[in-house]
């Protein structure tokens, strides 16, 4: 059972729709979720049911009635996959851009883990039933390879050598501007940015450690084309990090760059221990047609 919650709206918070008062208070949750609780009459605002779009004016005691999550479980679909290396402990997918990994909010239809619990027998369960195999993710909009456990043992295995930042992960990235050094690191802290829930921000010095070394591969009028390794792997991370040098990724409108036919970022390159054999792997995703074809335009 979801426990009630309850809180005293501040003079500083009036002027805000009561569902982004939520939303910024109940982050585990979506905003569709809590927009549903608010129709149903979950929320009451000073005892009477609020509505989403509704201005809070400060002094308001807000409660709210959560309601039951309904459990979530990876459904098998016929979808296909596309596998760039298997072993006895480990997968390496190559994603699509536009695919998400796993089901969430509002998520629940062919997602990739969808797809591979139909291809595989088994999968490891150490992610739970929703993400079963899933040790590493990729942002919805980013494609490139993906590693997915077979066993709990290999999944642990991989858990820890992405916790002891022994991955190599290799990122190609086209941007905006012309990026001046050949190469360069940055070092910025990503935290959660306060106004804008669904966007993280390097402009808070404060945060979760994050690293990004990028190097030029190619230079154009308005535009650079990078080779990113990450030493950490921080939500957004990459975009957070060029978008604050003021070189956003193409098509990347959430951290200022106009949109486009669909984001610049392909994680190209992952090298690992397999758990397996104990022995070094490295697999290439090759850069979509589509983002070749966009190089050659330029």
């Amino acid at each position: 059972m979801n426990t009630d919650k309850t809180f005293d709206v501040q003079t500083g918070d009036g002027s805000q729709r009561l569902d982004h008062f939520l939303q910024a208070r109940l982050i585990e949750y979506s905003r569709s979720r809590i927009q549903s609780w608010i129709k149903d009459g979950r929320v009451l605002v000073d005892g009477a049911p609020g509505k989403a779009s509704m201005l809070l004016r400060g002094g308001e005691r807000i409660q709210v009635s959560p309601g039951d999550l309904p459990p979530l479980k990876a459904a098998p679909e016929d979808l296909p996959v596309e596998i760039l290396y298997e072993d006895d402990a480990v997968i390496a997918i190559n994603k699509p851009a536009g695919l998400t990994v796993h089901a969430g909010a509002g998520h629940h239809d062919g997602t990739l883990v969808n797809r591979l619990v139909h291809r595989f027998q088994a999968l490891s369960h150490v992610g739970g039933d929703l993400r079963p195999g899933i040790v590493h993710r990729l942002d919805k909009d980013t494609s490139g390879v993906l590693l997915v456990a077979r066993t709990d043992s290999a999944h642990r295995g991989l858990a820890a050598q992405f916790a002891g930042r022994t991955v190599e992960k290799v990122y190609l990235a086209l941007v905006h501007g012309r990026v001046r050094a050949d190469s360069g690191r940055v070092t910025k802290p990503i935290a959660r940015d306060p106004v804008r829930r669904i966007r993280m921000t390097a402009r808070l010095d404060q945060g979760r450690e994050a690293l990004t070394d990028y190097r030029v591969r190619q230079r154009f009028d308005k535009f650079t084309f990078l080779e990113v390794r990450i030493g950490t792997g921080r939500t957004h991370q990459i975009r957070v990090h060029l978008a604050s040098l003021g070189h956003p990724v193409v098509g990347d409108r959430l951290y200022g760059a106009p949109a486009a036919q669909r984001l610049f970022l392909h994680a190209w390159r992952i090298g690992f221990l397999s758990p397996a054999t104990g022995e070094r792997v490295e697999v290439e995703a090759p850069l979509p047609l589509e983002l070749e074809q966009w190089l050659a335009g330029l």
